[in-house]
């Protein structure tokens, strides 16, 4: 995507909202109430934790889902929603890092997950906007299509459904493209929710509780989860929370955050079928989805989902307002864009060794599992992880968990990017306390003089998060966060403070949005 934007632009529009938000109704479960003793609870509820416990439920276990918030409206509720194999060209390098065997594991759980959730809409009735259609990654130059070409052939020789293709459906030009069939896109709060209501509403013994934070997990037998509302005693623990809210195995150091940003915009064109991706750095994403009308005819209509700009919140850059304006460029000079509807943005994490984390969630934690580190790729992963963890509890075995095992070691494959990674956090850590420092605040914040400002500050020899709201009152927080000590940072677009280190967000009155924190940013008003 260009970089070229003027300094002076104005910034995106509309408001920061997820479609997927926007467009389903806001849950209503209760939260927990008291100590509960159940077969399995599920910390989390985004597609890993609902998929595992309505495939627990169904093996015959109770089973609790506790969600922070409300369930569906973290990571899952700002996904792009693809179900796919294809995640990028990934196989020539699983191949080369793990062997076929393992590399073919990867590609049949993420090929099962596919067929799962279409099992499952099929069955229930689940109205969900599924479709089965191709995934395409392009060449984003000439540069490119040798490595596309040789992605097609381990893809194939795994079984997958590849195919070399000098053109697309997109409206502009590419440079041949990898093309995997029957891949498929969903609308993933419509089929989630219909997923929870019958977790929640089956037989009366299995339940999902929101607004129901974990604070701890001993793993012990049976294992137990404290909450702020009471503790669940389980024989098995599944933690499917963005990141590991337990985490004696250090995943902070294993894996590293990226954000990412996404539109929905309506065009005057006939929009293209199937889900993209490039080879471009940072790689943009586009797919459609099916839409109300805009109007009060009863035709029809598709809005192209149109995104990228990923980064590493530790790598100093443009700010989020500038980013969102990169992808609005990106989708005008390559659609005819009539207005953009939604614009959102969504954090991942990426392993070192670019496979994710799903299994025992470490050596002396027996019956307490994870599944997190899906880089991007959450519903086909997630779905895959949520049958992966159901199995190990109900069987103890899965075809695909080798690949996938927390407790791997794979020094070929992540060393190098261990190192760096860990790198830039320590970076990140020093440079942001040396540059509080050389920051000041007037005893009435008139240093951030303007509406929507926001800022770090030192006050008192403390640093300190500043924002002005549009009313002219200043909120301040701690700018320390409590996760490991990182100086958050000001997402001019979105108004959170987010750390850069290991992409916990904050509202600006210091309340979590997401982990690894568990607490907020010590707040006051000025």
């Amino acid at each position: 995507m260009a970089d070229d934007f003027a300094p002076d632009s104005e910034p995106p529009s509309p408001r920061p909202r997820s479609l997927w938000l926007a467009t389903t109704p806001t849950t209503d479960y209760d939260p927990l109430e008291g100590d509960l003793e159940v077969d399995v609870a599920v910390v989390g509820g985004g597609i890993t934790g609902l998929t595992a416990a309505i495939e627990l439920q169904e093996a015959g276990k109770t089973v609790v889902v506790l969600e922070s918030d409300r369930i569906v409206e973290s990571t899952t509720g700002h996904t792009t929603a693809k179900l796919t194999s294809q995640h990028g060209l990934i196989y020539d390098t699983l191949v080369s890092k793990f062997g076929r065997k393992r590399a073919g594991q990867y590609a049949r759980a993420n090929e099962a997950a596919i067929d799962a959730v279409e099992r499952r809409v099929e069955e229930h009735g689940i109205d969900c906007d599924f479709r089965r259609t191709p995934a395409y990654t392009y060449a984003a130059s000439s540069d490119d299509v040798s490595t596309v070409s040789e992605e097609v052939e381990t893809a194939q020789r795994l079984g997958l459904p590849a195919e070399y293709v000098e053109e697309t459906p997109l409206p502009f030009e590419t440079n041949g493209a990898v093309r995997f069939d029957e891949q498929a896109e969903f609308h993933p709060r419509k089929y989630l929710l219909a997923i929870a209501e019958q977790i929640h509403e089956d037989d009366g013994d299995s339940a999902v509780f929101e607004e129901t934070r974990a604070v701890d997990i001993d793993p012990g037998e049976p294992c137990r989860v404290e909450t702020e509302r009471g503790a669940v005693v389980a024989d098995d623990v599944v933690v499917a929370t963005h990141f590991p809210v337990f985490d004696r195995a250090g995943y902070f150091s294993r894996m590293h955050p990226h954000r990412a940003y996404l539109l929905a915009v309506r065009v005057d064109e006939e929009p293209p079928e199937g889900m993209y991706y490039n080879t471009a750095s940072p790689p943009a994403t586009i797919r459609t989805q099916p839409a109300e009308p805009a109007d009060d005819t009863d035709e029809p209509e598709e809005l192209v989902l149109v995104g990228g700009q990923s980064h590493k919140p530790s790598v100093s850059g443009p700010p989020t307002s500038e980013r969102y304006r990169r992808c609005e460029r990106f989708a005008r000079e390559h659609f005819s864009v009539e207005s953009i509807e939604y614009r959102w943005s969504t954090m991942d994490y990426s392993p070192v060794d670019k496979v994710p984390f799903i299994g025992q969630i470490d050596p002396l934690a027996e019956h307490v599992y994870v599944g997190t580190g899906f880089k991007g790729w959450g519903m086909s992963g997630g779905t895959a992880a949520g049958m992966i963890l159901a199995d190990l509890i109900v069987d103890g075995a899965n075809p695909w968990a080798d690949v996938f095992d927390p407790q791997r070691f794979t020094p070929k494959a992540s060393a190098k990017s261990f190192l760096e990674e860990n790198a830039k956090v320590g970076g990140s850590f020093v440079g942001d306390r040396i540059k509080s420092f050389l920051a000041s605040l007037g005893a009435d914040g008139s240093d951030i003089p303007d509406p929507g400002e926001g800022g770090i500050v030192r006050r008192t020899g403390r640093p300190m998060g500043v924002y002005r709201d549009e009313e002219g009152s200043v909120h301040a927080v701690s700018a320390v966060c409590p996760h490991m000590g990182c100086l958050v940072r000001w997402n001019d677009a979105e108004r959170t403070w987010d750390c850069p280190c290991h992409g916990s967000r904050f509202t600006h009155e210091g309340n979590v949005l997401s982990g690894p924190a568990l607490e907020g940013l010590p707040y006051r008003k000025l």
